[in-house]
């Protein structure tokens, strides 16, 4: 099912402005497209052309990449073959790297997965395909790195690519010599962790790889790097914009003769032309939130709160424009902060027989209805728990509706902790049988249910504890949905399909809420953020001609990775110490996800820990535009 859900846009330079200006700080050429999805239509279109333009006896040569940034992709690439669009029967395929050692037939293999993504699915003929051979023995791998090298090297017509979030290609981790050849390489912890989400225990992810080097990618006659999503936002302005610089081994791929990038807008966001768009030329229009995102950049410039901006700090910063088409410097800053000051609430369901005119919230109805979505047992809490404190304290009828299970987040000492306590308490004595099934599990292959169920017994338990802690009946309130997409009994999950708009639809039309809270975090690494946000935003669709939807209005807040920016945000709710502890509390009831850190890496704190780091930088942020000093803030963006 496509995907539709894409972050707010507040404003866009003309068509009509000249590839010269953008390039004034572009260095590579990109095509940014608004979704994942339609990005990858259009890479599909570049890959299936260049296939077709092959002229010759000899075959096309296509070097492959896995992970989640080429999987639509494939699939488009599938569905074009199936089409008729396109044949792969002059088409030789190596692949990028591969997991050393690694048997070839495992479904945690870059084989495997390419197979299982596109080649099993094309007319492509097996002796034509070539993924690096991970069984060599040590002590042969080397000479066998070389032999590929010599193949591979100056061959590729065409590579296809997507981008670690630290900048690695490849596996070409951060200080990679740029000479670099097909060599076996060791796994940093970054890249370990990122591999994490095709592995059911961080501990079997593999230490080693083989790799294409940078020189090696470097010789490819063409490139097209792909790259989605915001948590991929900073490596592609780095790429894009930035210096070359080793220890962001993607940025070498500027000196390439021939790359194209395709990027969708999420992970466009720190690019001038969407970030600072008035520094290459007057945007189309000065809207509302542009007009504030202006102002809040040229405050961050020129280290000073909104109202003592001048006009000086105006023109030297390239907002003449903003001046001349919309007001003079002094009204403008009263606008934006009068804008800014309005967004502040205390009363995110609306302040009963109150003047609500520059309020987010209307007054009426009182109470409300509300649904809180979350997409796994805990971002409920992590990331607006205080807001979800308030709503409850200040009378409203809160339901909170867990999305997925989240059971493949409970380790199985977890499980076994779990069931010797039952023991002890007298309730039964399964550990003997529950400790066999984990000793048998295979891996690579999905978890026993058996072991699913107990593991979605155990975060039920823990996210109705953190429901009494914030003052909810979690008997007739709190709502699980289990939604079939996540029930692979893998890291790996499938496809929303309307099974999952269904049960979340049928939950809408029995509370009938006047506000909906949903995810609108695209960062989870697992993706699993992405498509309950599009199951609640499809549900609401299919009932929006319905009387109570009409009423009803969709809040957005952010996940545990990052916070919304202020310039997009529609509500602000300031919360005191008081509330930051009762918030944290609620998230230390999840404690199968407390004190455990599989990968200590670079940001080893909990969720508690960064949640409120984000709180407190956004207060922060309030505090140096000159608005009032605040303990912490949730943020929150108004959807419809």
């Amino acid at each position: 099912m496509e995907r539709k859900f894409v972050l707010p846009k507040i404003g866009e330079l003309s068509a009509t402005v000249s590839v010269d200006s953008i390039c004034r700080y572009e260095k590579v050429p990109t095509s940014i497209l608004p979704t994942e999805d339609e990005g990858s239509k259009y890479a599909a279109s570049l890959v299936v052309e260049a296939i077709k333009k092959h002229k010759g006896d000899s075959k096309f040569v296509l070097g492959l990449s896995t992970g989640r940034s080429p999987l639509g992709l494939y699939k488009e690439l599938v569905r074009i073959y199936e089409n008729g669009g396109v044949s792969f029967k002059n088409v030789e395929v190596y692949s990028l790297d591969e997991f050393y050692p690694m048997d070839p037939a495992s479904p945690r293999s870059r084989n495997y997965r390419i197979h299982e993504e596109l080649l099993n699915h094309v007319d492509i003929l097996p002796e034509n395909v070539h993924f690096p051979d991970t069984t060599i023995p040590m002590d042969k791998v080397n000479d066998y790195c070389e032999e590929l090298e010599e193949k591979v090297s100056g061959k590729i017509d065409l590579m296809i690519m997507g981008v670690g979030e630290l900048g690695q290609v490849g596996f070409n981790e951060p200080g990679a010599y740029a000479k670099s050849t097909t060599r076996r390489v060791q796994l940093s912890y970054n890249s370990r962790k990122t591999q994490d989400s095709f592995f059911s225990n961080p501990n079997d992810v593999p230490k080693m790889a083989i790799t294409m080097g940078l020189d090696t990618i470097m010789k490819s006659k063409k490139v097209i790097l792909i790259i989605w999503g915001e948590d991929k936002a900073r490596v592609a302005y780095n790429l894009i914009e930035g210096v070359e610089d080793e220890n962001i081994p993607v940025t070498c791929l500027q000196e390439h003769d021939d790359i194209h990038v395709v990027i969708d807008e999420n992970a466009a966001q720190e690019l001038t032309r969407v970030k600072s768009p008035w520094l290459i030329a007057p945007p189309v229009e000065w809207s509302p939130k542009l007009i504030r995102k202006a102002v809040l950049w040229l405050c961050e410039t020129v280290k000073k709160p909104i109202l003592k901006l001048t006009n000086q700090d105006y023109v030297k910063n390239s907002l003449t424009d903003l001046l001349e088409r919309v007001d003079t410097y002094d009204n403008i800053n009263i606008r934006v902060f009068n804008d800014i000051q309005h967004i502040i609430s205390g009363w995110p369901g609306g302040k009963p027989n109150a003047d609500d005119s520059t309020r987010p919230v209307p007054s009426s109805p009182f109470p409300k209805r509300v649904i809180i979505f979350s997409p796994h047992p805990d971002d409920d809490v992590i990331s607006m728990g205080g807001t979800f404190n308030r709503l409850v304290q200040q009378g409203h009828d809160v339901h909170v509706a867990y999305e997925t299970s989240g059971n493949v987040a409970v380790y199985d000492d977890v499980v076994l902790q779990n069931i010797d306590t039952a023991r002890e308490m007298g309730f039964g004595d399964i550990y003997n049988e529950i400790k066999e099934i984990i000793d048998t599990k295979v891996p690579g292959m999905p978890e026993p249910r058996r072991l699913l169920d107990i593991k979605g017994a155990i975060r039920r338990a823990e996210a109705r504890a953190a429901c009494r802690t914030l003052g909810l009946d979690d008997r007739t309130n709190a709502h699980f949905l289990n939604l079939p997409f996540y029930e692979t009994g893998g890291i790996k999950k499938g496809e929303l399909t309307e099974k999952d708009i269904d049960i979340v639809a049928e939950l809408m039309q029995q509370v009938k809420p006047h506000q909906i809270y949903a995810a609108g975090d695209l960062t989870d690494p697992h993706g699993t953020h992405r498509i309950c946000v599009e199951a609640v935003l499809r549900a609401f669709e299919r009932l929006k001609d319905e009387d109570w939807a009409k009423e009803c209005h969709i809040w957005l807040y952010r996940g545990a990775w990052q916070e919304w920016d202020l310039a997009v945000a529609d509500m602000a709710v300031p919360l005191s110490p008081a509330e930051m502890i009762r918030k944290r509390h609620a998230i230390f009831r999840h404690l199968s996800q407390k004190d455990i850190v599989p990968f200590p890496g670079e940001d080893s704190r909990e969720f508690w820990e960064r949640a409120e780091e984000r709180m407190q930088n956004t207060a922060s942020v309030f505090d140096k535009i000159g608005m009032p000093e605040y303990q912490a803030i949730e943020l929150f963006v108004k959807l419809c």
